[in-house]
């Protein structure tokens, strides 16, 4: 099986487009999803956290205060690193054992880091961008609420630049149109895709 890593910068578009790959009948395994479900109350994660991080960043219910915790690592680089040797090594496992259940010529794997941590690039046979004007993705993030602007700027600032995510990109994907015409693009990799799995057994 084919395994496609999908990336791309903050807003740039990644669901969307993984979604119109879904709807192909294309598999899908979202890293941010995953992300999510280990950090839900009673997550996997949540007793690492609670040792590295106190309980300054859970609420008195128990669940993670993700608004505090992402102030915490923006401000803080050793925070951002320490919550990411908690987070990244659980989602690489659930990421395997998930694409070991598939049974398709491919699959999507979207991770927003790919390219920052490098981290998958030996599970990973391609890299598809999503990419975007940075002006689009600031729009985008906005648009999304519960993100100031300034949180944003930093999240972006902390991203890989954009040169250098498509210096990684095997294919890209540009967002800077309507969704509708996203249909053209996704539909030609999903046969790109297809035949090179088929070459590839």
């Amino acid at each position: 099986m084919l395994k496609i890593g999908v990336t791309g910068g903050l807003g740039a578009g990644k669901t969307t487009v993984s979604q119109l790959f879904a709807r192909l009948g294309v598999p899908v395994i979202d890293t941010d999803e995953i992300s999510r479900e280990l950090t839900a109350l009673a997550g996997a994660a949540l007793p690492a956290i609670r040792q590295g991080f106190g309980e300054v960043v859970f609420r008195p219910d128990g669940s993670l205060d993700r608004a505090r915790l992402r102030a915490r690592i923006l401000a803080d680089e050793a925070a951002k690193r320490q919550l990411e040797a908690i987070l990244h090594p659980l989602i690489r496992a659930e990421v395997e054992r998930r694409l070991a259940g598939v049974r398709a010529p491919y699959a999507l794997v979207v991770i927003p880091l790919l390219v920052e941590t490098g981290a998958y690039d030996d599970l990973l046979d391609r890299v598809l961008v999503v990419d975007c004007d940075e002006k689009t993705q600031l729009r985008r993030a906005l648009a999304r609420g519960g993100w100031s602007e300034a949180e944003i700027r930093a999240m972006m600032a902390r991203q890989a630049a954009r040169k250098d995510r498509l210096a990684r990109a095997d294919e890209v994907i540009n967002t800077d149109c309507e969704i509708p015409a996203l249909n053209t693009p996704v539909a030609a990799l999903d046969q790109k895709y297809r035949l090179l799995a088929g070459q590839a057994l």
